[in-house]
């Protein structure tokens, strides 16, 4: 490093945000592939950045459900949105983290200088996955494809059944504990004592602010309208919040996943959404040069893992925060904007409910007293995820646009965005003003 370069020039830093309007399942973008909502992502961004893309060195997007025309699905984003071919891109994959670990590795790459201009986001949709040929079948084919004569295709044809016949939907079951994540939830919900009252309310809550946060036009900006065929005008709004989805409607509703004893119900839970966004980041110094305007310093992440895949499977912010809370010295109160993943309200209250307990600080992270449960009033403040939709790996884009704005608009010091995912994971990230360096 040379004697007079600054410092801070290789901190990472969020530059901008954007994202198409997050659509439900089979609706306006029925017929778009993950690729092209990445693209319209990618591309509104550049835009709204005015930035020149042959400058960005690297593209890295996130995704969940796998199209298997586009393995390398950002690479296909960025050469549709327009990109010069030149620029490299990557696809990373981490369930529900796979847009955090894309901005949290592109961020690595900056800090240690190997980038100084770079998207990160995640791209999704549910409206189009991929259905497969049944295993049985699947295995024929590909004894036929090495010997196609009469006699081997009567030979494969004799080992099939007629449901071998039938296609494969892809499932939201976890792939270990053969458990979907709603009845994960409902377990944690007996192990942590979250009720359906506290549940309703959160969901009824989270509709209220993410109404009041677009009537207010706090979304807008962030916002890319989409055009799609047969539509007399762009999508440009969010379709799953609820002005009606009072406290008292959603406890109307019936369990889904534990018909007899569950509290997890269709209004408390997180719908599944197609969508896509995508972020700038930069090295400091590249931003200054390029005069750009820096909204946050992300200033560290962590990864954590859970200890029981079943009961505990949507307690990654629980086992997250405190680590990344003791690694840079803070307590909870010192951090005033929270961005947490919505997947069901039962599942944010069981993380607030470990958080608060001081038998779990001292057994999962070595602690002597409570980290505390976040305050509602500095917790997803502008609606979440129960109300907005759920692309899996465009929601961590939007937490993170979502803190680095309100840092900004709050004029408060630091943010920590966290999230859950399946497979017993977890994500927080901490993001700093950029107006306090």
């Amino acid at each position: 490093m040379k004697q007079n370069q600054d410092p801070h020039d290789r901190l990472p830093v969020i530059l901008r945000g954007a994202r198409t309007p997050f659509m439900e399942t089979a609706g306006a973008y029925a017929r778009l592939m993950s690729y092209e909502l990445g693209a319209k992502a990618i591309a509104g961004l550049v835009e709204k950045t005015g930035i020149d893309a042959a400058r960005v060195d690297v593209v890295a997007m996130g995704t969940v459900v796998h199209e298997v025309e586009t393995t390398n699905v950002a690479r296909e984003s960025m050469l549709h949105a327009g990109l010069p071919s030149t620029i490299p891109a990557f696809t990373l994959s981490m369930a529900g983290l796979s847009p955090n670990i894309a901005v949290g590795t592109v961020c690595d790459m900056i800090a240690m200088g190997r980038a100084e201009l770079a998207i990160a986001g995640g791209t999704e949709t549910f409206s189009d996955p991929p259905v497969r040929a049944r295993q049985p079948l699947r295995r024929g084919l590909m004894r036929l494809n090495q010997d196609g004569s009469a006699r081997n295709a009567l030979r494969v044809l004799g080992t099939l059944r007629p449901r071998d016949l039938l296609p494969e939907m892809p499932s939201a079951t976890d792939f270990t504990t053969r458990q979907t994540m709603g009845a994960c939830t409902e377990a944690m919900v007996k192990k942590f004592g979250v009720n359906r009252q506290d549940s309703d309310r959160f969901a009824a809550r989270s509709h209220a602010l993410a109404v009041q946060a677009w009537e207010q036009g706090r979304y807008a900006e962030d916002i890319v309208p989409v055009s799609v065929a047969g539509r007399d005008a762009p999508v440009t709004r969010d379709d799953s919040m609820r002005v009606d989805a009072s406290a008292e409607t959603l406890a109307r509703l019936k369990p889904v996943f534990d018909r007899k004893a569950g509290i997890v119900t269709a209004g408390n839970a997180s719908r599944l959404t197609d969508g896509a966004g995508a972020m700038l980041l930069g090295s400091l110094g590249a931003a200054r040069r390029l005069k750009l305007e820096p909204q946050a310093v992300v200033r560290d992440y962590v990864l954590a893992g859970v200890d029981d895949l079943f009961s505990e499977m949507l307690l990654g912010p629980a086992m997250a925060i405190p680590k990344l809370l003791q690694r840079n010295g803070l307590d909870l109160g010192d951090v005033d904007v929270w961005e947490l993943h919505e997947a069901f309200a039962a599942q944010i209250l069981a993380n607030q409910a470990c958080l608060a307990s001081a038998g779990f600080a001292q057994e999962r992270h070595g602690q002597s007293r409570a980290f505390g449960a976040i305050p509602e009033d500095k917790l997803n403040t502008w609606g979440g995820s129960l109300a907005l939709g759920n692309p899996f790996a465009a929601t961590g884009v939007r937490l993170l646009t979502t803190a680095a704005r309100r840092l900004q608009q709050e004029k408060k010091r630091y943010a920590i965005v966290s999230s859950c995912a399946g497979g017993g994971l977890g994500a927080a990230i901490l993001l700093e003003n950029a107006d306090r360096l």
